[in-house]
C-alpha cells in the first residue's frame, strides 16, 4: 500500500487541485483543521499583495462523506479569487482579445528553461505552473496526511531559523512539541523572540532596496514509530525521500537531515548518538544529531529536516536577461511578488514531510480501515517493548 499526492492548477488559473490517493477508509477529518493549514500558508512578515486577495480554503469534492474518507482518491480544490482579473490572460479556452505574450525570463525562475524544453513561445506558459502558488493545493493534501498521521500519534510542525543573514541561536536540547505552542503568533514563526525581531527588521530593510530574501527552516515530526523506511534500496531510504520532497519545494535548494552539515566536520566521536537501555524506556539516545534517521529507517526520536530556501527571483527592481522572441538585452519581467516566504515555505515544509511519513506509515502497515492501521501499529509498538 502506498501513498500518492498529484497537484495540478496554475497560479492565475481558475483554481488548484489535489488529490490524494491511498489513505484507508474512517479517518476522520476536521474541515477547520484543513482550512487552518491553508490559512498558515499565507503567513509570514513579508508576503505580498497577493495574500490581500486570496483567503484560501480548500473544498473536498470527492472520497470523503460525512467528515469521513471512503477509501478512494480524495479530491480537493482551491480557488484563485484573482483569477477573475486575468480571467482573459488565463481561460483555458480561446478568447477574442488578443493576449500578448511574455517573452522576459527572470534569473533564477523556471521561466527560460522551461520555454526552452517544451518548445513554447510565451514565459507565461511556464510560470503559471512553476509559481509557489501551487503549494496551495499541496498544503491542503498534506492537511489530510497530517489528519492521518495524528491518529497515529504524529505531529509535525515547523519553525524559520534562519532569514537572510540572521540565524536563530541554536537550541541546545532537544525541542518538545509544546516550544510549538503560538510559533504561528510569530510574525516570521521563529522560536526565538529576538531573533524573530532581527528578521522583521532585516525584511524591512531588504525589502526597501528591492531585494528579495531566503533563509532556513526545519520540520519536526513527534511520535514516530522506530523503523519506518529500509536500509534495503536507495530508493526506500527515508533520508532520500524526505529531501527530494523538501528540495521539490519551488526555491528550496537544499535539504539537511538533522545536524547534517555541522557533522561533516566533526570527529565521529561527537557525531554520533550513543545508544543507551533501560528496563522502562528500552533503546534511547541522549542526543539526536542524526535527526532522527539512521541507515534510512526513522530511530523513533523526533525527526529533524532543514529546507534552504534562495531568495525569490521575481525582484521588484528585475535583474538582466533577455527578450527570448528579439534576443536583445532587457529587464526581467516584473510582477506583484512577496519579499519574503520562508515562514511559508516552513508550512508546505509540514506537508511535504507529512506525506513522506504518511506514506511510509501506508507501505510498513496497510490496512483497509483506519482501525486495521492502529492495530497494526499498536501490535508493532508491543513488539519492540518485548525486544
Amino acid at each position: 500500500m502506498t501513498l500518492k499526492l498529484v497537484t495540478a492548477g496554475e497560479s492565475h488559473g481558475p483554481g488548484l487541485t489535489c488529490l490524494v490517493e491511498g489513505l484507508p477508509a474512517g479517518l476522520e477529518l476536521d474541515r477547520d483543521a484543513i482550512d487552518r493549514d491553508m490559512a498558515r500558508r499565507q503567513l509570514g512578515h513579508g508576503r505580498g499583495g497577493r495574500m490581500k486577495i486570496e483567503t484560501d480554503r480548500a473544498y473536498v469534492t470527492a472520497g470523503v462523506r460525512h467528515g469521513r474518507t471512503l477509501g478512494g482518491p480524495i479530491a480537493l480544490q482551491v480557488a484563485n479569487r484573482d483569477y477573475t482579473n486575468w480571467e482573459e490572460r488565463m481561460n483555458p479556452w480561446p478568447v477574442e482579445a488578443t493576449v500578448p505574450e511574455v517573452h522576459l525570463p527572470r534569473p533564477g525562475h523556471a521561466d527560460l528553461v522551461g520555454t526552452q524544453k517544451y518548445g513554447l513561445t510565451d514565459v507565461r506558459d511556464i510560470l503559471e505552473r512553476a509559481s509557489a502558488r501551487e503549494t496551495a493545493a499541496r498544503v491542503a493534501g498534506g492537511a489530510v496526511c497530517k489528519a492521518f498521521l495524528r491518529t497515529l500519534g504524529v505531529e509535525v510542525v515547523s519553525h524559520v531559523v534562519q532569514i537572510g543573514s540572521v540565524h536563530a541561536p541554536a537550541v541546545d536540547r532537544e525541542l518538545t512539541l509544546a516550544d510549538f505552542d503560538g510559533i504561528d503568533d510569530d510574525p516570521v514563526r521563529c522560536l526565538d523572540g529576538d531573533a524573530s525581531r532581527e528578521m522583521v527588521q532585516h525584511i524591512n530593510v531588504q525589502r526597501k532596496a528591492n531585494e528579495s530574501i531566503g533563509g532556513v527552516f526545519e520540520v519536526v515530526a513527534f511520535g514516530l514509530v522506530p523503523g519506518l523506511g529500509s536500509h534495503v534500496s536507495w530508493e526506500e531510504r527515508l533520508d532520500g525521500r524526505l529531501a527530494g520532497a523538501i528540495c521539490s519545494i519551488q526555491a528550496v535548494k537544499g535539504c539537511a537531515i538533522g545536524d547534517a552539515w555541522d557533522v561533516a566536520g566533526r570527529p565521529g566521536s561527537q557525531a554520533h548518538d550513543e545508544i543507551f537501555y533501560d528496563a522502562e524506556r528500552g533503546y534511547h539516545r541522549s542526543t539526536n544529531h542524526s535527526g532522527g534517521l539512521e541507515g534510512g529507517m526513522t530511530t523513533g526520536d523526533p525527526l529533524h529536516a532543514r529546507g534552504a530556501m534562495k531568495p525569490l527571483p521575481t525582484l521588484t527592481k528585475p535583474l538582466q536577461s533577455v527578450d527570448i522572441d528579439s534576443k536583445e538585452p532587457a529587464q526581467a519581467l516584473r510582477e506583484r511578488t512577496d519579499s519574503c516566504t520562508v515562514p511559508a515555505a516552513g508550512v508546505v515544509g509540514e506537508a511535504m514531510v507529512a506525506l513522506v511519513l504518511a506514506d511510509a506509515y501506508r507501505r510498513k502497515f496497510g490496512g483497509d480501515h483506519v482501525d486495521d492501521v492502529r492495530a497494526a501499529v499498536d501490535a508493532y509498538r508491543a513488539r519492540l517493548r518485548q525486544g
